[in-house]
């Protein structure tokens, strides 16, 4: 018996929001999905995910919201990471650190664990997201086989070392961060789903979300700019997986993107 997972791409601001409303409900029909998990940490216009956004979110039925570095960047986002379990961030910030990154979701096909972790490569210096993932996984061993990691990296090198590290010991890990979604879904020989970078779900007249001419300014000058969310060209991306719910093996994965990017322009 397959979970089918249905994860969505880095949500930035309203526009992200309002795809995810308007598309997410066929989605989970089309799919038969059992386990939503988005990324929310850019869902409050553009930056962290509070109580609104995360309210919002499960209300149109995801039921894990993953974060990452800019988790943070609202106060109001550590409050909630306090006080909602489904609201996760990285796991491997330091103890003491507000929130959890590790929430074992009950579905009608069994338990899935669900663990967000944090790259270190040209991002905060942080604990470390390999031996994060050894302690998880040794904690969680007899409870469940089905594991989904949201890794949260800049560098595609440590995103592929972590796949290969943890190689048939977890179902499915997707990439988060660089919101460019990657043509790279595969599944290891040993039954771990892969992609390095799900996407962005928003606005793609930008840069990376953000109004460009704050991004291009930023690059010119090297001096710090208001981060202004875009609002045009507003996509969805995602992927979906199958995963068998004994053995914890991925079955299948599959890209999303909608609506597809122009391809040509008629003459």
């Amino acid at each position: 018996m397959n979970i089918n997972i249905l994860f969505i791409g880095d949500i930035v601001g309203q526009p992200g929001l309002n795809i995810v409303q308007t598309f997410l409900p066929g989605l989970k029909s089309k799919y038969r999905a059992d386990l939503i998990i988005a990324n929310g940490e850019n869902a409050a216009e553009g930056k962290g995910c509070t109580e609104k956004e995360g309210t919002i979110l499960f209300n149109l039925g995801v039921d894990v919201i993953t974060g990452g570095n800019h988790t943070w960047d609202k106060h109001q986002s550590q409050e909630y990471l306090r006080t909602n379990p489904r609201a996760l961030r990285p796991q491997n910030y330091p103890k003491g650190t507000y929130g959890k990154g590790l929430y074992i979701a009950e579905t009608q096909k069994g338990k899935a664990a669900v663990l967000n972790l944090q790259g270190r490569a040209f991002m905060p210096a942080i604990d470390c997201p390999f031996r994060t993932a050894d302690w998880v996984l040794k904690k969680i061993k007899g409870e469940t086989n089905v594991v989904i990691i949201d890794f949260h990296a800049e560098a595609t090198a440590e995103k592929l070392a972590l796949m290969k590290y943890l190689d048939g010991k977890v179902s499915l890990i997707v990439g988060t961060h660089t919101h460019i979604q990657t043509a790279d879904e595969r599944i290891t020989p040993a039954g771990t789903a892969y992609i390095t970078d799900v996407g962005m779900t928003g606005p793609y007249d930008s840069v990376i979300g953000m109004k460009s001419d704050a991004a291009i300014n930023r690059f010119l000058y090297q001096t710090p700019q208001k981060y202004q969310t875009a609002t045009e060209s507003v996509h969805l991306c995602g992927i979906f997986a199958q995963v068998d719910s004994e053995s914890g093996k991925a079955q299948s994965i599959e890209r999303i993107l909608i609506p597809e990017f122009t391809k040509s322009i008629e003459q």
